[in-house]
């Protein structure tokens, strides 16, 4: 799990909570700037996110298990990712330890989800989101459906977080799916009895 410096550092500490809930390992690297950015999004520190994990690295350990592509690991996820980062990842310069261990994910085709945070975007993000995607990875825009109607920003991070599970393969209830409307309501389910 890897958090870089861009708003929306909710979407990969509610990760790490819905992981750690679950009983899954988790890796966690986050570079200077995610550090900075969670003391102003969020009531968390730096520190109580790490306690999340169960390993952190520094940004700059490059001799971390998950450098090498003889350590065997499932997925990796970046979230948020900062243009920056996906710079790094799509040109393929491993320059930290979340670029590097992106870069493992690609040479060994394991899953990559990067959860790209930037708005609006210039023809460089896009180019990078297409090199990056032509490499193997995966591109997960943080853009959560409405059609479950969140009341709240918790509900609409889980959706997003939710997204980033089914791509894992990790089953959840974290949000609504999308159900064919049968009486103008699509996510009740006492709605969903099809008539025959």
């Amino acid at each position: 799990m890897g958090i870089s410096g861009a708003s929306g550092v909710c979407y990969g500490i509610r990760l790490l909570e819905v992981l750690a809930e679950m009983g899954s390992v988790t890796h966690l690297v986050m570079t200077d700037a995610a550090r900075k950015i969670i003391e102003i999004e969020t009531e968390e520190g730096p520190l109580e996110v790490e306690m999340m994990a169960d390993r952190v690295y520094s940004a700059r350990d490059f001799t971390a298990s998950i450098a090498s592509g003889s350590n065997i690991f499932d997925a990796m996820v970046v979230a948020p990712c900062s243009m920056r980062t996906l710079a790094g990842i799509a040109n393929g310069v491993s320059d930290t330890l979340i670029t590097r261990a992106a870069d493992v994910c690609l040479k060994e085709r394991r899953k990559l989800i990067l959860v790209t945070r930037e708005s609006p975007l210039s023809l460089v993000h896009l180019k990078n989101m297409v090199a990056a995607t032509e490499a193997g990875a995966i591109i997960l825009p943080p853009c959560p459906g409405f059609y479950s109607k969140p009341e709240s920003i918790e509900e609409m991070v889980d959706v997003v977080v939710g997204r980033i599970l089914d791509l894992l393969g990790v089953e959840h209830d974290l949000y609504k799916r999308w159900r064919t409307p049968l009486s103008g309501n699509a996510y009740n389910d006492e709605n969903q009895i099809e008539k025959r």
